[in-house]
């Protein structure tokens, strides 16, 4: 570990006793020193306790002995995907996910033409690309081949691209081609072009994360969901960027650009993939959220992402970061896309003791006024209310959704569990501490990861635990909350919904609703109950049939 800052006399000694405690040092790995009452003291005073001298002294034995064990764990390399035994389950007391699975109705239209402008093509959303797919009207090496010229045209300018798989998409282009030829069709993905995050393992392939201690990095495995995606008729054409090990838009090789302004970044750390859909590079692309990884830049750049319950979705050859808060998700031009997208890559995952199996059933008849819709009334109201975000609220009246007003009010603060995330990416990310490599990440501020990860050394194991079970109250005090409720409507970045939303698992979908006084995009929340993403889908479909918001496109990638 090593003091960059300034800090006073005092607060040296209180960080090095408890460097010594810990078996850190200043140099993390080597043994920091001997334990004595004064180094106890300077401990205790980091974890806000007091000890007697008496009980100090009676420590020093068990301390000793738990640095021997320490000096031992360090010796057993453990890579990235090896998950923790204690595996986090967000489900609230007596709630069983439904198991029955339905035939899918997209309500897919019978017909679509095709337009004749390249770019007025690769702006298509899925829904109508899987249309002229299994129609013929448009072959999925054509369609590939305009996604590529894209990429290689504008993709250097957004510095949003790490590795783009040219050969490899081609080739499964063609086969889907010759696949629909002889009469077979794989569903709506059938020969539909695609992106991911690279956190993502794909054989044969660098899976960066973003950071340059791992850009060269070769994980010899495939992804759950790209191998999922790939057998559902997918063409994977490139891994897009992220931020630095899954924070922010800071990468290794720059800073990923939003399509709607290029002199600003394209927000984190799904950064890539949003950039990419936005600018038309990829009708749908792969991203992950721990802590608003998809709702940050899918409002950024004005896209439209979804972020599953928390075990839907396998982590199988997923960067780790937070293993009881990471969630993988698509980022589309549309919430019927993501819900295509969430069909093919939801499921259980006996590679990932997390995922919990549960049914995805999406039927297009269903209308929304049969939704019982709130809404988080504080937030819509006030000096930080958005009149794009009433906006929406007046499209769902107009349209006879009836609509009820509610507050989020728990008893637990969500904000210091948030450091069970900074714990868990700490051991992650163990050897990048220990070794120095945090030094080679570009972001080297306060905030950033190396000085949280080095911090986190110091929050106790006891506190973690007291976390997680103030967590449990959480989660059940959120699910007597939204019982009530199909969908809860709520500006993206009000109050702490997305914090607590993302501690209990709940899914949530992020549209765009416009644009801000700048001309960025802006965005609006859909919330839902565990495991029913159906009705996210179903009302963000509504309100993107009877709005054009996301049918906007940057006008530098519209061409």
């Amino acid at each position: 570990m090593k003091v960059k800052n300034r800090i006073s006399h005092k607060g040296f000694l209180l960080i090095l006793g408890a460097a010594m405690c810990l078996g850190l040092g200043f140099t993390i790995g080597k043994r920091a020193g001997e334990i004595t009452p004064t180094t106890i003291e300077a401990a205790s005073n980091l974890i806000g306790l007091s000890f007697n001298i008496s009980e100090k002294d009676s420590m020093i034995g068990n301390l000793e002995n738990q640095l021997s064990n320490y000096e031992t764990l360090r010796k057993v390399e453990l890579d990235n995907s090896v998950a923790p035994a204690l595996v986090f389950n967000p489900l609230p007391k007596g709630f069983i996910p439904d198991l029955n699975q339905n035939s899918y109705d997209w309500g897919l239209p019978k017909s679509v033409n095709l337009p004749e402008k390249e770019s007025d093509i690769a702006y298509l959303p899925v829904h109508e690309l899987s249309v002229l797919i299994k129609s013929k009207k448009i072959s999925s090496e054509r369609l590939t081949k305009i996604y590529l010229d894209r990429i290689k045209t504008y993709s250097d300018t957004l510095q949003c691209l790490i590795t783009l798989m040219e050969d490899s998409a081609l080739d499964k282009a063609r086969a889907m081609d010759q696949e629909i030829a002889a009469g077979k069709y794989r569903g709506p993905l059938h020969g539909i072009p695609y992106g991911i995050k690279d956190l993502l393992a794909v054989k044969g392939t660098k899976t960066t994360w973003g950071a340059e201690p791992y850009k060269n990095q070769e994980i010899d495995m495939t992804a759950t969901v790209v191998n999922k995606l790939n057998e559902a008729g997918g063409v994977l054409v490139g891994k897009f960027t992220l931020g630095a090990l899954a924070m922010g838009d800071v990468w290794y090789g720059g800073k990923t650009k939003n399509p709607w302004n290029l002199n600003q970044g394209s927000s984190g750390s799904s950064a890539g993939s949003a950039s990419a859909v936005s600018a038309g590079l990829v009708p749908f692309a792969i991203g992950t959220e721990t802590l608003g990884s998809i709702v940050s830049p899918s409002t950024r750049n004005g896209v439209t992402g979804l972020r599953p319950t928390y075990g839907r979705v396998s982590k199988h050859g997923a960067m780790a970061l937070s293993w009881s808060m990471d969630k993988i998700g698509p980022i589309s031009r549309s919430a019927l896309d993501d819900g295509i997208v969430l069909s093919i890559i939801n499921g259980s995952d006996i590679n990932d003791a997390s995922t919990i199996a549960s049914a995805f059933n999406y039927d297009a008849k269903k209308s929304v006024k049969d939704l019982k819709v709130g809404y988080f009334k504080p937030y819509f109201e006030g000096e930080r209310a958005s009149k794009n975000d009433q906006a929406v609220l007046d499209l769902l009246k107009n349209n006879g959704v009836e609509l009820h007003p509610l507050e989020l009010k728990t008893s637990i603060d969500a904000g210091p569990i948030v450091m069970m995330l900074m714990v868990e990416g700490a051991a992650a990310f163990d050897e990048l501490t220990r070794l120095g490599w945090d030094d080679q990440l570009v972001a080297q501020h306060k905030g950033a990861w190396p000085n949280s990860f080095r911090a986190a050394r110091f929050i106790p194991a006891v506190e973690y635990v007291q976390l997680s079970r103030q967590r449990s109250i959480l989660i059940q005090e959120m699910h007597d909350l939204m019982k009530g409720y199909d969908v809860i409507v709520t500006p993206s970045f009000a109050g702490p919904q997305l914090r607590i939303t993302n501690l209990t698992g709940h899914p949530a979908l992020c549209m765009p609703n416009g644009f801000n006084e700048s001309g960025s995009p802006t965005s609006i929340t859909l919330l839902a109950n565990l495991f029913e993403e159906d009705k996210l889908v179903l009302l963000g479909d509504f309100i993107q049939k009877n709005s054009d918001w996301q049918a906007k496109r940057p006008p530098l990638f519209n061409q």
